[in-house]
Formats: C-alpha cells, structure tokens, sequence
C-alpha cells in the first residue's frame, strides 16, 4: 500500500469528523521535541541521498536539504539533547561484536554506523526501548520510532506524529525517497520495530 501524504491536521474521534481545535492544540502542545524538530525538517530536507560523507564529530550532519531516513531521526533528537552519532559511536567502540555485522567492517565508523537502521535498532534495544509492534494504532504514541522493512528489503525509520489520518491511524514523519514528510504510513510496510525513547 503506497504511502498517503496527509494535507490536514489532528486526530478526529471518527473518520468522518472535523477534529476539534482545541483538541488539535492540546495534542500538539503535549507531543515530544523531537516531533516538532522532525516536522521542521518538512519542505526543507528536499532530497534522499544516501551517500557516504565524512562528518564532524561529535554533532556532524550532512547538509539539511539532504539525507536519509535515519537522519531525520537523528536530527530530532539532537534536540532533546541525545546525539546519536556520538552514543552509538561510543557503545560501538566498546561492544563491536553486539551490533550487525552487515557491512564487513572490522571496527566503528563515526561518519556512517549512527546512519544505519540496523544499528539503530540494536542501540535502541541496548537502552532498553523496545515495545510490541503491534496493530492497534492506539498503541503507538507520539514521538515514538518505528522501524520497517520496505519493498526489495530496505530498512526504514520514522517517528509518529500526534496528527493522525482520518481513519484514526498515527501518522508518520519520516524520509522514504522524497524528502522529509508527514505520512499516512504506519502500516504501509512491513514493521520490524517499536520503539520508545526515555530520555530523563
């Protein structure tokens, strides 16, 4: 099921209803940071381009109007205060053998391994974040992560928005190919992961 780009905001009490402002207020008002920081990247991270870069460390990025989908993430989260290059870079170092070994290296990569999903997730579970990946929609909250497995067996992340489709369904914020944008794709892939920062 393609991914459906969601024009309005807010989640109504049933698909055919009007949401309510005060409602749409309350939900913004109450949704993590790192929502906001991903929505911001909306209209401005314009390109998916995976290219391998070299990167200032700690705190390096690629330059805004480009990325991937994990740099969205990454992105969020700095402004709570996690940089991910940085944590996953010093768990790496230290626990090299507890992370895929997908890319046939032989030490850490500070400028790339932050950017894989697959080491995301294996930091994730190292924090102890991972929750079911169910498919109750009321089971995701905003701000959470989710992580995929896309047609042709691409990995995938996005954060879950506080708006929600018509239909009820958390929307995403993410990076599939086009730039950074919030979707109606929760359930449009194959799911490999739930995830729920704690970031006290």
């Amino acid at each position: 099921m393609p991914a459906r780009m969601f024009v309005g905001s807010g989640a109504p009490s049933r698909p055919d209803a009007a949401p309510e402002p005060a409602t749409l207020a309350s939900a913004e008002e109450s949704a993590p940071l790192r929502v906001h920081a991903a929505r911001n990247q909306v209209g401005v991270t314009r390109h998916y381009d995976p290219a391998y870069v070299a990167l200032a460390y700690p705190g390096g990025d690629v330059p805004i109007e480009r990325g991937v989908c994990t740099d969205v993430v990454i992105r969020a989260l700095r402004h709570e205060g996690l940089d991910l290059q940085q944590t996953v870079h010093e768990d790496m170092r230290t626990n090299f053998g507890a992370y895929p070994p997908l890319w046939g290296l032989r030490a850490p990569d500070r400028n790339i391994d932050h950017r894989r999903v697959p080491n995301l997730r294996r930091w994730f579970e190292r924090q102890g974040w991972a929750l079911q990946a169910g498919r109750e929609p009321d089971g995701y909250l905003p701000g959470d992560l989710v992580t995929w497995t896309l047609p042709g067996g691409l990995p995938h992340i996005g954060i879950v928005s506080e708006r929600r489709s018509g239909a009820g369904v958390p929307l995403v914020i993410h990076n599939v190919g086009h730039g950074t944008r919030e979707e109606d794709a929760l359930f449009a892939y194959t799911m490999t992961g739930h995830y729920r920062p704690r970031l006290d």
